[in-house]
């Protein structure tokens, strides 16, 4: 699916929950998609389940994920939740670029280095 780096400062829930809502957004994975279990997905990334379960959690939260007892984890129909994480995950790190003395037209450029798409 996506390779974990270990020696990130990032945590690993952290970058697993980048990484299924990446998918997501991406298109790679599809609403209604199956996703491996806890169990599967630790053992495939040699993690301890506990942080895959943490990840888990913070989609469901977030609305991008869904369980359904005996049948397995899904990604949600209504995928609103993933631009809207994007949104305030941007506007925080906006914000602190701003506190750091970056202005509007830098930021401007660092999203057009980036590659941002007009949708």
């Amino acid at each position: 699916m996506f390779d974990i780096d270990l020696q990130s400062r990032t945590p690993i829930y952290e970058q697993l929950y980048r990484g299924i809502a990446g998918l997501a957004s991406r298109r790679v994975l599809n609403s209604g998609d199956r996703i491996p279990s806890v169990r599967e997905l630790a053992r495939d990334l040699g993690i301890n389940p506990n942080t895959v379960s943490k990840a888990y959690m913070m989609l469901e939260k977030d609305g991008l994920i869904y369980s359904v007892p005996g049948r397995g984890t899904f990604l949600a129909d209504d995928l609103s939740g993933i631009k809207q994480a994007a949104r305030d995950e941007f506007r925080a790190a906006a914000q602190t670029a701003i506190e750091k003395g970056l202005m509007k037209d830098e930021l401007i450029d660092v999203i057009n280095e980036i590659g941002g798409q007009d949708t």
